[in-house]
């Protein structure tokens, strides 16, 4: 009877282990693709400051579109494109055409917003070359 007792004290124990791993992998694994939302939100900011110092040296239009993406040579490999409606997808960048905003689904539902700016530097955005940011909007449950 007490190997039974035992044994069962251990499993108890393990399985208890087990699910405060689990929960700490899973806030590690929302902790990285918030971390992956922020850098490529980075460099969407980059190449738009590239793009304006370009036009700015050489002349030039400016594209006239709201989509940052169509600003940017390096779109992010899990960028759908403009669309009317959310995707089913998730853990994909999306520009939606009716808010034009650019957003970023996450695995659990939640979405960054981002907006292309011509006054960002008004807002105080840091990563600004004149005028032109991308700016977080504030994140929707």
């Amino acid at each position: 009877m007490r190997r039974y007792l035992e044994s069962a004290v251990m499993i108890l124990v393990i399985g208890t282990l087990v699910m405060v791993l689990f929960s700490s992998l899973n806030s590690a694994r929302d902790d990285m693709e918030e971390a992956t939302v922020q850098g490529v939100a980075q460099s969407i900011r980059t190449q738009l400051m590239e793009a304006v110092a370009h036009r700015e040296t050489f002349g030039g239009q400016l594209p006239a579109s709201d989509n940052p993406m169509d600003w940017v040579q390096a779109k992010p490999a899990n960028y759908l494109g403009a669309v009317d409606r959310m995707p089913e997808e998730k853990s994909v960048w999306y520009y939606d055409a009716n808010s034009r905003v650019l957003i970023y689904g996450y695995r659990d539902g939640r979405t960054a917003r981002f907006q292309l700016s011509r006054a960002a530097r008004a807002a105080g955005v840091r990563g600004v070359m004149s005028g032109i940011g991308l700016v977080r909007l504030e994140t929707s449950q």
